[in-house]
């Protein structure tokens, strides 16, 4: 077990040796550490290494410019400049935030960025303000529409943060896939095989392989197949990556640049990096906030008295289990995986930086 604080300073350390400001390197670390909080090993620690074979490939910039290139008064582009995707969705949604304030709502379409971790930190940002906070990205495809074997977009997350009263405040955090990629890749480390419904080999034939990826197989979308609604998991990818790409000017679909540096960089770009979108709405530019968040706790209250099934004890509401993991882990510690474990003790060799 490792303690918040050393894995903190751990990978505030691996950042700025990279070359990351110490801000920027703080800013990375906070992300990170949050997905290990909540349980989300998938978007943490190990995403380490993929950000540190991108930095020796010279494919991200430690360095970045983060500016907005267009902008209104409710709304702005920004352009990421090739930043570590904490780095630029950390700004952008500081923009969103800044432009709910003065015009109620605040939106932003961000380019020319990479992986940011998990999507629910940058909507959470949003609640100390008294408002609703949504985040959206495409990814690096590895997912098949419905009916298909190629690969044309990534495991494309949504995020909404909504505060309550008296109530924790309701966070859903997902992605539109029935897996997100680094929980394959987690799978693959502790050596276990996956579900049927969540990946398909090359020829489109159900597998339960998590490193089916690297044998030109595919992840599906949230359903898993047309009779179980994968065209609606279809859909809601295809949404996150207008918003994501379209608005922003960032690559669409299947020319998203890989967040591995084994996977090559693609010859043909429709944009520039990848593609995020992020809101920020003012609850008093609908009503009253008190009296919004009063009726948050009512409407959560009455979804925890539902009956649970036989084999559950309660009804969750979207926040809950990561909001349990945040306490168990502060208190208890945050586990790596071994072979997780074996990569960051490799980087620190490199890195010159100590790693117990």
């Amino acid at each position: 077990m490792y303690q918040y604080d050393y894995l903190f300073d751990f990978t505030k350390n691996v950042f700025m040796k990279m070359g990351c400001s110490e801000n920027e390197s703080t800013i990375i670390a906070e992300v990170f550490l949050a997905a290990e909080l909540r349980d989300h090993a998938s978007h943490g620690m190990i995403r380490i290494k993929d950000y540190y074979e991108l930095w020796k490939a010279k494919r991200i910039n430690t360095n970045p410019h983060v500016a907005i290139v267009h902008e209104s008064p409710s709304t702005a582009v920004v352009d990421g400049d090739n930043a570590i995707g904490m780095v630029a969705a950390r700004r952008s949604m500081e923009i969103a935030i800044e432009k709910a304030k003065k015009a109620g709502t605040g939106w932003v379409a961000t380019r020319n960025s990479n992986h940011f971790g998990i999507a629910g930190y940058y909507a959470i940002m949003a609640l100390e303000f008294d408002m609703i906070g949504i985040c959206l990205t495409n990814a690096n495809p590895l997912v098949a529409p419905t009916f298909s074997i190629s690969r044309m977009m990534g495991t494309n997350p949504i995020a909404i943060a909504v505060p309550a009263m008296k109530q924790p405040p309701f966070i859903a955090d997902f992605a539109t896939t029935p897996i997100a990629r680094g929980k394959l890749a987690v799978a693959e480390k502790k050596g276990e095989k996956v579900p049927f419904g969540f990946v398909q080999d090359k020829n489109g034939l159900p597998s339960n392989d998590p490193t089916i990826l690297k044998y030109g197989g595919s992840m599906l979308t949230l359903g898993g197949d047309r009779i179980h609604g994968s065209h609606k998991g279809y859909c809601l990818s295809s949404i996150v990556d207008i918003f994501s790409a379209i608005f922003s000017g960032a690559n669409f679909g299947p020319f998203v640049p890989p967040s591995v540096a084994y996977l090559p960089v693609l010859e043909k770009k429709v944009g520039e990096g990848t593609g995020h979108f992020f809101g920020a709405m003012r609850i008093d530019a609908f009503q009253p906030a008190t009296e919004f968040k009063t009726k948050m706790d009512e409407w959560i209250e009455t979804f925890r008295s539902a009956k649970p099934d036989q084999d559950h004890e309660k009804v969750l509401i979207p926040g809950d289990p990561e909001r349990e993991a945040e306490e168990r882990n502060m208190r208890d510690g945050i586990k790596l995986v071994p072979a997780i474990k074996d990569d960051l003790i490799t980087i620190a060799r490199e890195l010159h930086i100590d790693f117990d």
